[in-house]
């Protein structure tokens, strides 16, 4: 048997456990461990290409509120500087981008010493071609809005930045440390810290993206060390880490077929399955140009090179609203036809999107396909996470992806994962089976795999040369102008005009340098500690 990422390498031991899943009820009287943390969204809908329910965070002393995204596949915190809106940009940018952080404004905040500025090229999507320069420091992050006595940790890792290609912050909750000099100094993550600090049970999380299409409303859902039973459809399809920490939450999609009222279509009836990778950071689906090419087809859609997206106009859209096609992904953990599938449905209402400021012009509606170059950037987006319910446990190594289930009249019901080490007859005790299925099934790889799988990467800091005497934020301007049309129709149907073209542009971005292919976008060096995070 081959594990997703593991190609070839036979496993030479896998055992079957029971994830330790409970409710708080349930586990009142057996346990000791902290109960999840929930963190609330803002109920706002933010971003330039969703728009999409966003979580209040505070950052700072005293604290300052921004608005930010769930990236599933980062471990650090970025927030918008104020340097990230211009007098180019609209009159209200700041609430655009979920508002901005001062680091200046903070008396806790400490810059990062490594480099003389703390400013570090970033890393994160660079196998897509994001590209932006980040200042790099610590302070204490707080979820939840003030008032709201939400879960802090000191000392994390903030970043400031003022790029446009990631246009809102991020909170990341991968449980990586990142290393900004060797392996000999990591700096634990904010889920990390959390756990450290016996503020969660575990070293895991659930999240769903939410969606604004279906009546409710529903916002997005994220927990810390558990999960909320009453978001989705249980299953029981497992599926292990990938050995590629980077892309550690990697599915094998088998099919992806189109429903409507009278036929269904196969889009992969002349490709072979495709280990992707899930990735709450981006909206795009990434998918084979065959694929792509498939959709085009059912969906009339027409790709357009200039401004590397799938545009829809209005007359299209009308035709699939009144055609209300499905797309469903059939999901495994392997390549093998006889494993079992978890199949997650999309409504054409979760492909229907809006490209705004600063990717178009005018409003553009648009379908969230990527064409891949390659292999490496197989991705299911934020897109993907309106319908699916993911939760991740990064002390079993597993991971489960979930129907999402919208029935308003249910209540919240959070489930406890339990940390590893909690004692197994306990873990081992009956509970409702409904509450654990679609994440019992987990690996455990001996350790021969193990020693062979733990795969540790540096990458190169890019440093900076100008000099500062203080921690001070002095982030280089790198915002283009932006050029308005003065004849440009607000409310045109259909504009293909692209302010920074490249921001929708599927296409990997890299550079040569005597001879070197290297990666234009350079994070501080991640570290997958085998004492912290393991991987299958």
């Amino acid at each position: 048997m081959n594990l997703p990422g593991l190609g070839s390498i036979s496993v030479l031991y896998l055992a079957e456990i029971s994830l330790a899943a409970k409710s708080r009820s349930e586990v009142r009287g057996l346990s000791q461990n902290p109960a999840p943390i929930v963190v609330t969204a803002t109920q706002n809908y933010n971003g330039n290409d969703g728009p999409w329910s966003t979580f209040p965070v505070q950052i700072g002393n005293p604290p300052q509120v921004v608005e930010v995204l769930i990236s599933t596949a980062s471990e650090q915190t970025w927030a918008i500087l104020p340097q990230g809106c211009t007098d180019f940009d609209p009159p209200n940018c700041v609430e655009l981008r979920g508002n901005e952080f001062n680091p200046n404004s903070s008396r806790t905040w400490t810059r990062n010493n490594v480099t003389s500025t703390g400013i570090f090229e970033l890393s994160l999507e660079s196998e897509l071609g994001y590209t932006g320069d980040g200042v790099y420091g610590y302070d204490t992050v707080q979820l939840g809005w003030p008032g709201s006595n939400g879960s802090s940790s000191n000392h994390q890792i903030v970043a400031g930045i003022s790029t446009k290609e990631f246009f809102l912050g991020i909170l990341g909750v991968n449980p990586r440390s990142t290393n900004f000099t060797t392996f000999d100094d990591p700096v634990p993550s904010f889920l990390s810290s959390l756990k450290q600090n016996k503020m969660i049970p575990s070293l895991s999380w659930s999240y769903t993206a939410g969606n604004q299409y279906r009546p409710g409303p529903f916002y997005g859902s994220l927990s810390l060390g558990g999960y909320d039973s009453s978001h989705f459809v249980p299953n029981n399809v497992s599926f292990a880490f990938s050995r590629i920490d980077l892309r550690d939450l990697t599915v094998i999609i088998n099919d992806i077929t189109m429903t409507t009222s009278n036929m269904s279509i196969s889009f992969m009836a002349k490709a072979v399955s495709i280990p992707t990778f899930i990735d709450s950071t981006i909206p795009y689906l990434y998918l084979p140009l065959t694929i792509c090419e498939a959709f085009e087809d059912a969906f009339g859609l027409t790709w357009n090179d200039t401004v590397q997206a799938y545009l829809v106009n209005n007359s299209l859209h009308e035709a699939l609203q009144a055609q209300n096609p499905s797309v469903m992904f059939s999901l495994s953990s392997t390549n093998s036809s006889t494993e079992q599938m978890v199949n997650i449905s999309l409504p054409y209402a979760a492909f229907d999107l809006l490209a705004e400021y600063p990717l178009m012009i005018n409003t553009t509606r648009y379908f969230p396909l990527m064409r891949a170059a390659n292999k490496t950037q197989y991705t299911l987006g934020r897109t993907f996470l309106q319908e699916a319910y993911l939760i991740a446990d990064y002390e079993r190594h597993n991971f489960s992806v979930s129907q999402c289930s919208w029935d308003s009249r249910s209540s919240q019901h959070v489930v406890e994962i339990a940390p590893l080490e909690y004692n197994e007859e306990a873990e081992l005790r009956h509970f409702p089976t409904g509450d654990i299925a679609g994440i019992i099934v987990g690996s455990v790889i001996g350790l021969a795999l193990a020693a062979s799988a733990v795969i540790l990467r540096i990458r190169s800091v890019s440093k900076r040369t100008k000099a500062t005497a203080s921690d001070v934020v002095k982030l280089p301007e790198k915002v283009e102008p932006v050029m308005l049309a003065a004849e440009a129709d607000v409310g045109a149907e259909l504009d293909d005009t692209m302010l920074r073209g490249h921001e929708m542009d599927g296409r990997a971005n890299s550079k040569q340098n005597d001879g070197t292919k290297q990666q234009k976008n350079e994070l501080p060096a991640n570290e997958c500690p085998a004492s912290e995070l393991p991987h299958a």
